[in-house]
């Protein structure tokens, strides 16, 4: 019988006290999404810059040339974050900020602009959480191949080297690659995400050098940062059910999606290498191996990053070759989804957790990305009265609790995201932010899922 839609359980009544004092809570934010000035100070072009002037890749011809102005407003973002009372900030560097280049040459307001960020987040009581590389790579380097060039291993791990001896002084959370299979799957198979290629070669490659930058890039910091440093990297997941729970052939292909979506790259990074046994496709990555590959894929993570907004169910389709899968959209199942199509599915959360959980040498797991999106607007009384996001937010962080009470080590939770911002080849539509922004004024409005969340950070609701 087709995947039926299960209310989600989890704790009806909860507060902050329930996850202890140790827990981390945040909110995250990247910064092609949130910046803006794509040229400015000497910044230069990302993948991104230029794919989003390709005609037909982006809803409404949408850029990020404003974004959410955070290069130019973000010690007022900091201001609201801690008036919210929101302690841990997990933001992304844009490379090609700090290396126009993508290697060599250091822009002085680039490396400038990081240290005034990381600085006004201390001075805030506000912990940095800094990731490395969130989909921007330097336009310069795509030119060069981009990820599928095995010397982007080199190139990332020379810049990460730089940011660790620039701010290693300061930031005790490090994040190396934020969902390689979502930057290597869209970006480089489906051609839906920059840098827009379809080539089953181009995505091959671009996997097998990411895992290795994954790894090499948490040896680069473990070897210059402090002890005291924790070093993670984060991984998109997906609870992943059959169609038909007890078909064989719907089995099957939800077991090949699994291995796709959510176990790709953190089973390289654990030792336990490519799941080649359910994706057969994947045995062709073997080309793009070297010698002493595979020795070098393993890093013993302080934390992995967990991010969640959904679950997905899958079928057999014999008409995806290689594959055999396809998902069954939430529309096509009849049940609610968000403003981008994805199934309203908290439970997704508490699943995901349990799976990387599950792995041998996992030592803490941090949900740093969950969130949703949904239409909003502002009333005549200058509120966002978010309803459906407060209600998932709640659910969520509930089957957050669910998982620390069964004993899973999960020490975090941050929320996606701070503000509205470009969602990729989304644009604008989408609004996933606990801050609403008008983005003709750049006007901040703190909607009713940010009093909430605000509320709950303070121990004032349940």
């Amino acid at each position: 019988m087709p995947a039926a839609f299960f209310p989600p359980t989890s704790p009806d009544l909860f507060t902050r006290a329930d996850f202890g004092s140790d827990f981390h809570w945040g909110v995250s934010a990247a910064a092609y999404q949130t910046e803006g000035a794509w040229n400015l100070d000497g910044k230069g072009p990302s993948i991104w810059d230029d794919f989003v002037r390709r005609k037909g890749k982006i809803k409404r011809a949408e850029t990020a040339e404003v974004a959410a102005d955070f290069y130019l407003r973000w010690a007022n973002d900091l201001m609201l974050m801690q008036q919210m009372g929101i302690s841990n900030f997990r933001f992304s560097v844009a490379w090609s900020r700090v290396l126009p280049n993508g290697t060599n040459g250091i822009s002085s307001n680039g490396i400038g602009f990081y240290d005034r960020l990381v600085d006004g987040c201390l001075a805030r009581g506000i912990t940095p959480w800094l990731t490395l590389y969130h989909w921007d790579l330097p336009s310069a380097l795509q030119q060069r191949g981009g990820w599928t060039n095995p010397d982007v291993v080199g190139w990332f791990t020379d810049y990460a080297q730089l940011m660790a001896a620039h701010l290693g002084d300061r930031v005790k959370h490090w994040l190396v690659l934020n969902e390689p299979m979502a930057f290597t799957g869209a970006g480089h198979l489906l051609g839906i995400h920059a840098p827009g290629r379809r080539s089953l070669g181009a995505f091959l490659a671009a996997t097998h050098h990411a895992a290795l930058a994954q790894a090499e890039g948490g040896r680069v910091l473990r070897a210059i940062l402090p002890a005291d440093a924790h070093i993670g990297t984060t991984f998109s997941c997906s609870h992943i059910m059959p169609w038909r729970l007890g078909h064989p052939r719907d089995l099957r292909a939800a077991r090949r999606a699994d291995a796709l979506l959510n176990r790709l790259f953190v089973e390289p990074s654990l030792g336990l290498g490519y799941p080649v046994q359910d994706v057969p496709l994947l045995g062709w990555i073997e080309r793009y191996i070297r010698p002493g590959d595979l020795e070098r894929l393993p890093f013993d993570f302080d934390f992995l990053g967990v991010q969640n907004y959904t679950r997905e169910v899958v079928r057999h389709a014999p008409w995806v070759p290689l594959l055999w899968a396809s998902l069954v959209s939430a529309p096509r199942r009849g049940v609610p989804f968000t403003d981008m199509g994805w199934e309203v599915y908290p439970e997704s959360l508490y699943h995901a957790l349990k799976q990387f959980a599950a792995y041998p040498n996992v030592k803490r797991l941090v949900v740093t990305e969950n969130g949703s999106a949904f239409p909003d607007q502002i009333n005549l009384m200058g509120q966002v009265p978010d309803v459906e996001r407060q209600a998932f937010l709640r659910a969520s962080i509930g089957q957050v609790l669910r998982a620390r009470q069964e004993g899973i080590p999960v020490e975090g939770y941050f929320a996606w995201s701070f503000t509205d911002n470009f969602e990729w080849a989304e644009g604008y539509g989408p609004r996933f932010g606990l801050v609403h922004i008008d983005y003709e004024t750049q006007r901040r409005t703190v909607k009713n899922s940010g009093h909430w969340y605000s509320q709950f950070l303070r121990g004032e609701v349940a």
